[in-house]
C-alpha cells in the first residue's frame, strides 16, 4: 500500500508575519480637475504632484510616472516585483501584469485627449512571455498609442527590465467617451 505523504506545519522556525500597510488621497479630486485639462496636462499635473495619484498604483505598488515619462502619446510606469505581487507557484500574479499594462496603454492614449474627453478598456490582449520575480529589480511598462479615432483609439506596451529584456506585451482596444451633445 502507498503512503500518501503528509503536510507537515513548523512552527518553530515559521517566518514572521507579513503585512503591508499603504495610503491614498481622495481620488475624486483629480478626476474632477481631469474634465478642465487635456489628458497631457492632467497626467503631468499628477507627475509634479499637483494631483493625487490614482489608488491602484498605491495597492498594486506601481510608480507613478516622473514628468519625463509623459509625453503625447506615450506613458512610462515602473514596478518593483514583490513577494506580495505573487501567485500561488512563486511569481508575479499575471493580474499585476495586465493592470499595469493597462495603466500604461490607457494613460498613453489620455494623452491625446482632449479637456472633457475620458476613454474606457473595450478589450485588453496580453501575452505573457517570463515571470516577474521579486529581487530581479524594476521593471517599466511602456505604452505607445497606435491610433486615435473618433470613438476609438488603440495602443500598444511592453513590460521590460532594466536591461530591456521583454517579459510581457499588450494591446488594447479602447471606447473614446465624449460630452454629450446638447440637443
Amino acid at each position: 500500500m502507498t503512503q500518501q505523504p503528509t503536510l507537515q506545519h513548523r512552527n518553530d522556525t515559521a517566518p514572521p508575519d507579513r503585512t503591508r500597510t499603504y495610503t491614498w488621497e481622495d481620488p475624486l479630486v483629480g478626476a474632477e480637475a481631469a474634465r478642465q485639462m487635456s489628458g497631457l496636462d492632467y497626467l503631468k499635473a499628477i507627475a509634479r504632484g499637483e494631483y493625487p495619484p490614482p489608488p491602484i498604483g498605491q495597492t498594486m505598488g506601481f510608480s507613478v510616472p516622473t514628468e519625463d515619462d509623459v509625453h503625447k502619446g506615450r506613458v512610462v510606469f515602473r514596478l518593483r516585483p514583490e513577494e506580495y505581487h505573487y501567485n500561488p507557484i512563486g511569481s508575479v500574479h499575471g493580474g499585476v501584469f495586465a493592470t499595469l499594462l493597462d495603466s500604461a496603454l490607457g494613460c498613453a492614449i489620455h494623452t491625446m485627449l482632449p479637456a472633457g474627453v475620458g476613454y474606457t478598456t473595450l478589450e485588453l490582449k496580453v501575452n505573457y512571455l517570463r515571470p516577474l520575480k521579486s529581487g530581479m529589480g524594476e521593471v517599466q511598462a511602456v505604452g505607445e498609442v497606435l491610433s486615435v479615432s473618433r470613438q476609438v483609439a488603440t495602443a500598444q506596451a511592453q513590460v521590460l527590465d532594466e536591461r530591456g529584456r521583454l517579459y510581457a506585451h499588450a494591446t488594447t482596444t479602447c471606447l473614446i467617451l465624449r460630452p454629450e451633445r446638447a440637443e
